[in-house]
């Protein structure tokens, strides 16, 4: 069942994609109309779960469930696995690789390899205060507290 993503509590379970390039305008239109009508069917052991997504900077797919109405179970979250490859192929984007970094450069939005960004990092292109997207945030709560943080404030810190 699609709620509204501002309406699900701040404790629902969240899972963050990132492409490795920008999304066009046309296709976050598609993108939107195609996740709407998974999350509108998307459903644990045959319970609808209340469930909704936002689209960030043309480049996050963040999916959530609010897991006090009905938990996300395995086959669950392997469907909208599944849904996420099919866009990946539709779109020829890269959105499971959990590899790469996407941070922020002044007002673009940089995707690089984890060792390009360590890289980058031991060369002091990049810095502790350099914004990152922390995709490891589970909740709407962390998320909104904990997604754009300064580098030295999530598992990025490491390579400083």
């Amino acid at each position: 069942m699609f709620v509204p993503f501002d309406t699900l509590p701040e404790y629902s379970k969240i899972w963050i994609y990132q492409s490795n390039r920008k999304f066009s305008d046309e296709e976050i239109t598609e993108i939107e109309n195609d996740l709407k009508t998974f999350v509108e069917n998307w459903s644990a052991h045959g319970t609808g779960l209340e469930a909704s997504f936002i689209l960030k900077y043309n480049r996050f797919i963040i999916l959530s469930v609010n897991q006090e109405v009905q938990q996300a179970t395995g086959c669950s979250i392997d469907s909208s696995v599944a849904f996420i490859q099919n866009l990946e192929q539709k779109y020829k984007v890269d959105l499971l690789d959990k590899m790469n970094v996407t941070f922020k450069n002044g007002e673009h939005i940089a995707h690089k390899s984890l060792i390009d960004f360590k890289r980058m990092a031991k060369e002091k292109a990049v810095t502790a205060n350099t914004i990152v997207f922390n995709n490891l945030v589970n909740t709407i709560e962390e998320f909104n507290n904990n997604w754009e943080v300064p580098a030295e404030q999530s598992w990025h810190s490491r390579f400083f």
